[in-house]
């Protein structure tokens, strides 16, 4: 009976992500579930995003960012959270809704091969480079100690952005870093959504309960593509913690800034990839169980209806 429950299960969690894509993919559910996961777990994890986050400018060690963040008190602990609040809830909606879309339109009758994942999650990061970057670029300026006494609030960062011509708004303001952004989210995005199903499929063979694979695939395949793609993390951070046209360097004037500062060793580039792990694995944890857990139940929904 075991073994009957298990081929069942995992049957329907196949038949879930392969039939019929195109005419009930875009669960309204789904979009409100992924953004709810998303803003928790955010919430839940920015006090290890800011640690890391001090960790890639100063190049600390973890003991030092958390000293450095006590003497500036708690009045200032949640500084600049409200921008990733918003943009992680928008990126909840975008990532998979804009996945299973390109997905439809470049596999409509299924079944899906590595290519067409590999293109639609690149595709559906460029989207998400292009929608969340502003948001990030504002909290990176906001969580940057060295910011706080010119820069006290949201406000104050917008009202700096937009007394740019309209270029400089974009190359200077919102968009500051926008290449190794793009570059980022869209190969994380494509190595994130080619791996999921084959390493959720392999464990759900193991007989685990449906939530398992799930979480474990989520958190292992969000943590190794962050730990690949690490250094492009860093040089954001880095080239969008600045303000102004006084410091306006390349890319590649940035990227070599980077690499002179931190004594030209890739370990202290890694500074911080620990707590990045434990951040990674419970927001891609999170995110991915809920969101297969509903693909589950508006399926059987569908089924009993039929």
């Amino acid at each position: 009976m075991g073994e009957q429950n298990h081929s069942a299960g995992k049957e329907l969690q196949h038949r879930t992500r392969t039939e019929a894509p195109a005419k009930k993919n875009w669960h309204p559910q789904a979009y409100t579930l992924g953004a709810i996961s998303n803003f928790m777990s955010t919430f839940l994890t920015f006090p290890i995003y800011k640690v890391v986050f001090r960790q890639q400018i100063h190049a600390m060690a973890v003991s030092e960012a958390v000293r450095q963040l006590w003497h500036e008190g708690p009045q200032y602990f949640y500084r600049g959270i409200y921008p990733p609040l918003l943009s992680k809830t928008l990126q909840g909606t975008l990532l998979f809704g804009t996945y299973d879309s390109l997905l439809c339109c470049l596999s409509p009758d299924g079944p899906h091969s590595l290519g067409h994942r590999w293109t639609a999650g690149l595709m559906s990061g460029v989207v998400e480079a292009v929608a969340l970057s502003p948001f990030e670029r504002v909290q990176n300026v906001l969580q940057d100690g060295r910011k706080q006494a010119r820069f006290p609030s949201t406000f104050s960062i917008l009202k700096e952005f937009n007394s740019y011509g309209l270029w400089g708004r974009l190359s200077l303001g919102y968009y500051r870093g926008f290449w190794p952004v793009l570059v980022r989210n869209s190969l994380g995005s494509a190595l994130y959504f080619s791996f999921k199903d084959p390493i959720q499929d392999g464990l759900a063979e193991q007989g685990l309960p449906h939530w398992v694979p799930a979480l474990v695939s989520g958190s292992v395949n969000g943590t190794i593509t962050c730990l690949v793609l690490y250094p492009l993390i860093v040089l954001v951070a880095n080239m969008q913690s600045h303000i102004g046209w006084q410091r306006m360097p390349s890319l590649w004037a940035s990227a070599q800034d980077v690499w002179d500062t931190r004594g030209r060793k890739v370990l202290l580039i890694y500074r911080g990839g620990s707590l990045v792990i434990l951040r990674s694995s419970v927001t891609w944890g999170l995110t991915t169980a809920i969101h297969d857990f509903l693909q589950r139940k508006s399926h059987s929904r569908k089924e009993l209806k039929d």
